[in-house]
């Protein structure tokens, strides 16, 4: 499979003034797939250790930071002779190793001819658990699930792709079909790598589901295994509401949803463990679509969402029946997948912050409120193909310098006051608009 990441790769590698890299993400979003992958097109060779598994390396860091010392133990346990010309270091689950995030700082600093990534699966978790951190000596970089022009790669539907990528929409509309059918199939797959391999080679879907339950099944375990005793019960209670927390008409998190009489205050630690390990992403309210939207940020209301639409339709034990059944999977759970949809392939575009926007009333709802450059964008997502979009023309009429976007199984539509983009079209969003 193609991952988009690895051009990322290339740059930071060309890069004179490269430092270690630190690639964020959940567990079994691709990661160390990605820096083998790399290492493999990119260098002569790749000495690659996993903290997690190596008894040995775990306390490589504690005694000092001496760069030779801790080379030669590299050297020595992955059977590579390091040549910092043309050999790739990859420290995986370097969260697991004392010392191990601190120690980057001290590879840049006196060793910067070195190439190191770094991954980790619960780095954020550990980043607040009062671990030293090298800040300024290390780049990084966020990986996600497939988003759905990489799923379309991975499933030989280039030609499709390249059709988006051209907005030839005339000749779009005529293959409209096709692409409802591969969206279909997202909203149930997900782009988790393991998953959307099996998916690619078997288009079995009882295969898809068990995969998933098990990559669910593997966050669990983490839950207890990493996280502090006292809040595993309300991590899991948290995790498991999440689904019940989207499929309301009023998306807006509320604590009394994971159980009776709840409060922010019991929350506040399970809640901020999901965050930081990538599980759940939290989107917060806007009051008013100013610049930079972060000055006006509501840091009490929000809505959260997971890593990956295809769990979350696991999570609600969605049938494949649903697949078959026309356009209701777009609906499914009150819209909730679609919504989902439309926040993960948003989190793929480097460097958007995403909230969303309601009225002081509650009178009106933007489902997502982007910036990017000196531009607010407001988009509408619309589960069918309703194009009913009072809550968009209530904020297009406070905020009249937005550009406003309706985001629907409809096809592509440019009005005087929005533009309705397709949701199989969405990761187009920028150049579609030209902002």
């Amino acid at each position: 499979m193609e991952r988009t990441a690895i051009n990322n790769l290339y740059d930071w590698k060309k890069n004179e003034n490269r430092k270690p890299l630190i690639i964020r993400g959940a567990r079994q979003v691709g990661k160390t797939w990605l820096m083998k992958e790399f290492g493999r097109k990119e260098y002569a060779q790749t000495a690659y250790v996993n903290f997690e598994s190596s008894k040995i390396l775990k306390d490589l860091f504690s005694e000092d930071y001496n760069i030779t010392r801790i080379v030669n133990a590299i050297q020595i346990e992955t059977g590579v002779q390091i040549n910092a010309n043309d050999t790739l270091i990859i420290l995986d689950e370097i969260q697991e190793a004392k010392g191990g995030i601190a120690s980057l700082k001290y590879f840049y600093e006196n060793t910067p001819e070195y190439h190191i990534i770094a991954a980790g699966s619960l780095l954020g978790v550990s980043l607040h658990q009062h671990t030293s951190f090298p800040v300024g000596k290390v780049d990084f970089l966020d990986l996600y699930p497939l988003s759905f022009p990489e799923y379309l790669k991975a499933l030989n539907q280039e030609p499709l792709l390249k059709l988006i990528e051209s907005q030839d929409w005339g000749l779009i509309r005529n293959f409209k079909t096709k692409f409802t059918e591969l969206l279909r199939q997202y909203y149930f797959t997900g782009g988790m790598p393991e998953v959307v391999l099996s998916f690619k080679q078997n288009m079995d879907y009882t295969e898809v589901r068990k995969i998933q339950k098990n990559i669910l099944l593997a966050y669990e375990q983490d839950f207890s295994k990493h996280a502090p005793v006292e809040i595993v019960p309300r991590i899991r209670m948290l995790w498991n509401s999440t689904l019940a927390q989207l499929a309301k008409e009023n998306k807006k998190f509320i604590y009394s949803a994971i159980k009776k009489g709840a409060r922010a205050k019991d929350f506040e630690l399970p809640l901020s463990w999901l965050t930081d390990s990538g599980l759940i992403y939290k989107v917060n309210r806007i009051n008013k679509a100013g610049m930079p939207l972060k000055a006006y940020e509501d840091m009490n209301a929000f809505k959260i969402f997971i890593v990956d639409v295809g769990l979350l339709a696991a999570i609600g034990n969605l049938d494949v029946k649903t697949l078959l059944d026309g356009n209701s999977i777009f609906e499914e759970f009150n819209g909730a997948l679609t919504e989902q949809f439309v926040l993960q392939q948003l989190k793929t575009i480097p460097d958007i912050p995403i909230y969303y926007w309601s009225a002081e009333k509650a009178n009106a709802e933007i489902d997502f409120v982007i910036q990017h450059l000196n531009k607010i964008v407001p988009i509408e997502v619309k589960a069918a193909e309703n194009l009913q979009a009072k809550s968009l023309k209530s904020f297009k009429q406070r905020f009249p310098e937005s550009v406003a976007i309706r985001t629907s199984m409809s096809d592509f539509r440019k009005e005087d006051w929005l533009t309705n983009t397709p949701l199989y079209a969405i990761n187009y969003l920028m150049k579609i608009t030209g902002i």
